[in-house]
């Protein structure tokens, strides 16, 4: 019995099908609040206000320090990508194993017209020992509003 010359592909083409679907999955170990650490700073949403765009910021402190200072640099990217302006925000304090929102107006820019907010700096970060200097390395970043929130 003969068969198409096309079987060879047909066949290499399932193998990687079933070791695709056996491989391990990643893991969202970062989903289950049991097993999260860090500082998640979440964009969660905006919404228009006379003269700008308010955003609601969610930060979860998981690090296991409470934060008495934390400012944030941003830079707002307006839809071209062009840099529309750099925004300070303080969101201290931050208590250790603690949620909290906090709101923030981004003024004379539509949050329609936002394309995308980088977290340019941490401009000051302090615990109770004083200022630190790892802070980048404990945040994530997430966005719920449809707005990318990069680093």
């Amino acid at each position: 019995m003969t068969f198409p010359s096309r079987w060879p592909v047909v066949a290499v083409a399932l193998a990687l099908i079933g070791t695709a679907a056996m491989a391990p999955r990643p893991s969202h170990a970062q989903d289950d609040p049991a097993t999260r650490s860090g500082l998640e700073i979440d964009l969660n949403k905006t919404e228009a206000v006379e003269g700008g765009c308010r955003s609601y910021f969610l930060f979860r402190n998981d690090t296991g320090t409470t934060w008495d200072a934390f400012e944030l640099s941003l830079a707002i990217l307006d839809r071209d990508g062009v840099i529309a302006q750099l925004l300070t925000i303080d969101a201290a304090p931050l208590p250790a194993g603690r949620s909290a929102l906090k709101l923030f107006d981004i003024p004379d820019i539509a949050c329609g017209d936002i394309g995308e907010i980088i977290l340019h700096d941490i401009a000051t970060c302090a615990d109770a020992s004083g200022a630190r200097s790892d802070c980048f390395e404990v945040v994530r970043l997430v966005s719920r509003s449809g707005i990318p929130l990069v680093p």
